[in-house]
């Protein structure tokens, strides 16, 4: 696991002193009132394609805000459990809300090759958040709150056969995969709940038909009574590690 430059870089020098504080160390330090990550979304990773969000923090104080620093971080702690960090390259810009109060916004790239060599990363992150007032007091908190890192997942559906007489039967069939960090491939997410759903040619709704399990390698299989003239598709929920994906509708004529 490459742990990207040293958590100084999350903001300089200040980054040094944050970490060295869990807590606002004193009444009248910088108070934050708000940390986003991504916009508040999950970060889904691929195999191969790095991406960068954007993580800011907003905080206040009498005499206004000077800078502000975001890492996010896994494991079980900052000093001992460490296991993967993803920091900032750059200096904060703020912008100043009012005299007292200041957003600071950072870009971190995350590459899936890079940052995150273990299938083990994915998961909850921890947030690491500071800020330093114009007067040089300054409050930082190891894990502010938590945001997600996850391994893309795709899903597939083919309903057949196409045309298909009424009352006949239809096969659906389909395969749910999700990016494997450690062999930038993507493998079967197996025993996992996927429903089919249909829609009724005139509809404007999907309904769930039934819920049925990925196999040892992620395919999909299920057959169902051909009726009327619509379209099929499979949703998968998602997990922790793994984000919620669902297929366009496969159309099917009944005759």
């Amino acid at each position: 696991m490459r742990i990207r430059a040293t958590v100084a870089a999350v903001s300089g020098a200040l980054a040094l002193s944050a970490l060295a504080v869990p807590a606002a160390h004193a009444a009248t330090a910088p108070v934050l009132s708000k940390v986003t990550v991504n916009g508040g979304k999950d970060i889904v990773l691929g195999t191969t394609v790095p991406k960068t969000v954007t993580v800011s923090v907003t905080a206040s104080h009498a005499s206004g805000i000077a800078t502000g620093w975001v890492m996010l971080w896994h494991g079980t702690s900052l000093e001992k459990g460490m296991d993967g960090a993803l920091v900032p390259t750059q200096e904060a810009t703020c912008k100043d809300a009012s005299a007292t109060t200041a957003t600071c916004s950072l870009t971190v790239t995350v590459d899936p090759r890079a940052d995150l060599t273990r299938n083990a990363l994915a998961g909850s992150w921890h947030i690491l958040a500071g800020a330093e007032a114009k007067d040089g007091s300054s409050t930082s908190y190891d894990s502010y709150a938590t945001t997600h890192v996850q391994r893309l997942s795709k899903l597939t559906v083919n309903a057949a056969p196409e045309p298909v007489k009424k009352g006949r039967t239809i096969t659906v069939t389909g395969k749910l995969t999700r990016a494997n960090w450690e062999t930038h491939a993507y493998a079967g997410y197996t025993v996992q709940p996927v429903k089919l759903q249909f829609r009724k040619k005139t509809g404007t709704a999907y309904t769930t038909v039934k819920t049925i399990k990925s196999s040892s390698t992620g395919a999909l299989k299920t057959t169902v009574k051909a009726a009327v003239d619509g379209y099929w598709r499979y949703s998968f929920a998602g997990t922790s590690t793994t984000p919620a994906v669902t297929t366009t509708g496969d159309y099917v004529d009944v005759r």
